[in-house]
């Protein structure tokens, strides 16, 4: 499984070993064909600010975006794990926002590598087909992401291998009502709908 961390966020403290480990973890745990390629990059918030104003029509900037490639719809490549498997594919790309993040961190009680880990896995799911348009949807993706979080920190225990510690905090682990209730208070995040390019993926 192949996954490319970008940087340019400014915060050079970012573990991008740790971002990898979860995203990959995520989707080995969803079946996803191991040779399959995704990106994740972490921007500034006024980068974020311009994807999310020209891809979904909000204004101001976000926690965390998805852009999966226009044909990974369910039944795809490398889509979600009751899709038909046809073989490795570049899954699409995630883009992060630390800055933003933080202040979701901080409202919530848990530490930012905490945050960025819940929201690349939210992203790796939307880069699947899952999505929270509705109550039914809602329950399933944020079940399962909680799941996949909660089941990472115990398989790096099992390894032995140590990022941040496993949070204990009533937010560390939300259901949606829990996370729309943060995003009153900071508001432009709460984990988006799924981002999806209009034409063609963002610039570079």
């Amino acid at each position: 499984m192949a996954i490319e961390f970008i940087n340019e966020s400014g915060n050079a403290s970012l573990n991008e070993e740790m971002l990898i480990d979860v995203a990959s973890y995520a989707l080995r745990a969803m079946d996803v064909n191991p040779d399959v390629e995704c990106s994740i990059s972490a921007v500034e918030e006024d980068v974020i600010a311009d994807l999310h104003v020209r891809w979904m029509d909000l204004e101001g900037p976000t926690d965390v975006m998805s852009f999966p490639m226009d044909e990974l719809t369910p039944g795809a490549m490398g889509s979600r794990p009751d899709a038909p498997d046809f073989g490795p594919a570049m899954l699409g790309d995630i883009v992060l926002c630390p800055d933003f993040a933080q202040k979701q961190a901080d409202a919530a009680g848990h530490s930012l590598s905490h945050e960025l880990a819940l929201l690349t896995v939210h992203g790796c799911l939307h880069l699947l087909g899952y999505d929270h348009g509705t109550p039914a949807e809602e329950k399933e993706m944020f079940g399962l992401q909680n799941e996949l979080l909660a089941n990472w920190y115990d398989d790096l225990k099992q390894r032995g291998v140590k990022f941040q510690p496993k949070p204990t905090g009533p937010k560390a682990f939300p259901d949606a009502a829990e996370r729309a209730a943060l995003d009153k208070i900071v508001p432009g995040g709460g984990v988006p709908a799924i981002a999806e390019p209009r034409k063609a993926q963002p610039e570079d």
